[in-house]
Order: structure tokens, then C-alpha cells, then sequence
């Protein structure tokens, strides 16, 4: 083979025995990590361990390649030192992007702002992560047309840099619940003292059960980040706004789980109303009001005659 090649491409045999032993090594680290691969396969059967093994396996591969591949192609510490420098001032110019990503993935397996399986938020994009690669992480895309943070079934690819230009949110990191609120607007007219009371009954059922584990989650978190809470149980606010009362529910949830409690609210909320005749959900209306007659007695406007007003009666 070395003679073919030299008759052939006029390869001089240095160079040839560099490119088999190059094309050897990367043949044999991938035939390693296809029987490490399959010989755990065989054995794990979770997908999370599963993935785990893949990525140790191919970036430890990774690592052990190059290092072998350098000692092959760059022989005594004078001559790798000046190709390293050489490259790097051309890499740092020609692939800002491509570094700026590796350099992002570092920080990622570093100071891990998030990890696969953690539901966060960069920029804009919202997700699950699925994949964490040399490049760029892939997330299983919440939102967009989809209310509620329910998959839109969207897989989503994010440069690893952005993690330096955007933020980043997490929702599992620290303290793994987030703050929900239902409002709910009942009629001027409705008792709304009775509705809230109703709704608290209501938010007690759904979200009481968490507080216990979030105060246990909110201890832990607070010896590495300042959160301060000082209430953890389910609320009910009360506001004016223009079509009627607003009572707001505030519970903690699971971010996963935030449209199913609230589907499940709603239809506490119909039926319970529903059963009350004296309260009612308002809606976008348009109403005329006599203010002679109608609102507060002491409020009312005197009624006025023709003769007040300047305009003579019909038959005079």
C-alpha cells in the first residue's frame, strides 16, 4: 500500500505512515466505542442512563484521539507549540462562532446553568433539553402557538455562545416551582366575598399539598441563591377592574403541571358557580344606566322637567 501510494499520489513515506496511523487510530477509537456502546445497551436500559453513557464515552473517545493523533502528526514541543500558535491566531479570526460555541459548551459542563432534562428559557426560545452537544444544545420547544408551556412539537438547535448574550432562565434549577395565578372577574352585583371564599377553598385543594415540599425546596435553595418567601400557601387577591371584581388565584406548581391544575381549577370554579345563584362571571359588556333610577339611593339624580331644562312642553 505505502508503494501505491508513493507511485501513485508521490506521497513520501512519512507522510503516508501519518495518514494510517491517523485513519487506524480513528477506526479503532469508533470500533471501541461501538462495543462499549453496545455492551451497555445491553445492560441499561433507562433512556437518561443510556444517554449518559453515550456522551461520556464519545467524549472521552474524542479526547484520547486527539491526544494521539497530535503525538503522531507533531513530534517534539518546539514544533507543536508554533502550529498551536499559528492556528489559534487564524481560528480565533476565521471561526469566532464555532469557538465562541465550544467555549459555551464548557461553561455549560462547568458551572451547568442547565442540564439535560432541565426546562429553560434563552432569549427568546423556550423548551426542554433533549441534547447537549460540542456546538450547540437542542431543545424540545414549549410555547409559541401552544398556551400554557405545552410542547409545540418543534425541535429547536441553540448556538452554545448564547449562553453568554442571552439570558438564561431555568425553571428547575434552585427552586423547582414557579408562581401561577388564574383571574377570575364575577359581576359588580355577584357576592364576591363568597366567591372568593369559594376560589380559596378551591386553590387549597389543588396546590396546599406542595407547600411542605417547597419549603423544604425553598431551604435548600437558599444556601446558594437570595430567595425570600414568605408565603408559600395558596392566596386569593382581590382588584376592581373595569367588567367587575377580579380574584386572582396564586399557587406554586410544577412547571410541567401548570395547564393540567389549571384545566382543573376552571372546573372547580364553573361548577361551584354554577350551584351559587348569587354570583356570576362577568364578560366584555355594553349597558345603558339611567341615573335617575338606578344605583344608590343617595347617589340618584333628582329627575328633571321639561320646564327645568328650557324645553317647553310638546303642546305649547
Amino acid at each position: 500500500m505505502i508503494d501505491w501510494l508513493q507511485a501513485h499520489l508521490g506521497m513520501n513515506p512519512q507522510l503516508q505512515t501519518r495518514l494510517l496511523v491517523t485513519a487506524g487510530t480513528i477506526a479503532g477509537l469508533w470500533l471501541v466505542r461501538h462495543f462499549v456502546l453496545g455492551f451497555v445497551y445491553r445492560r441499561v436500559q433507562d433512556p437518561w442512563g443510556r444517554y449518559r453513557w453515550r456522551k461520556g464515552v464519545t467524549y472521552a473517545l474524542v479526547a484520547v484521539g486527539v491526544i494521539l493523533v497530535s503525538q503522531t502528526w507533531f513530534v517534539g514541543t518546539g514544533a507543536l507549540t508554533t502550529y498551536l500558535g499559528l492556528v489559534s491566531a487564524g481560528l480565533a479570526i476565521a471561526l469566532k462562532e464555532p469557538l465562541s460555541n465550544v467555549a459555551g459548551w464548557a461553561f455549560i459542563i462547568w458551572r451547568r446553568p442547565f442540564e439535560v432534562g432541565d426546562r429553560v428559557q434563552i432569549g427568546p426560545h423556550a423548551g426542554d433539553v433533549i441534547d447537549l452537544g460540542l456546538f450547540q444544545f437542542t431543545l424540545n420547544e414549549i410555547g409559541a402557538w401552544v398556551d400554557a408551556d405545552q410542547s409545540s412539537g418543534r425541535i429547536i438547535h441553540i448556538p452554545n455562545g448564547k449562553v453568554f448574550t442571552d439570558p438564561v432562565a431555568n425553571y428547575n434549577k434552585g427552586f423547582r416551582y414557579i408562581w401561577n395565578e388564574v383571574p377570575v372577574v364575577v359581576t359588580f352585583e355577584s357576592d364576591w366575598k363568597k366567591a372568593k371564599q369559594i376560589l380559596g377553598k378551591i386553590a387549597i385543594k389543588h396546590a396546599e399539598h406542595l407547600t411542605a415540599q417547597a419549603e423544604q425546596e425553598l431551604l435548600a435553595a437558599s444556601q446558594q441563591y437570595l430567595i425570600n418567601y414568605r408565603k408559600l400557601t395558596p392566596i386569593v387577591y382581590t382588584r376592581v377592574v373595569n367588567d367587575g371584581v377580579q380574584l386572582t388565584i396564586r399557587y406554586l406548581i410544577e412547571p410541567r403541571k401548570r395547564r393540567g391544575t389549571e384545566h382543573a381549577i376552571w372546573e372547580d370554579i364553573l361548577t361551584e358557580f354554577a350551584a351559587a345563584p348569587d354570583i356570576d362571571l362577568a364578560y366584555h359588556t355594553t349597558r345603558g344606566f339611567k341615573y335617575t333610577d338606578e344605583g344608590k339611593p343617595a347617589l340618584r339624580a333628582p329627575s328633571v322637567t321639561p320646564y327645568e331644562t328650557g324645553v317647553p312642553p310638546a303642546d305649547e
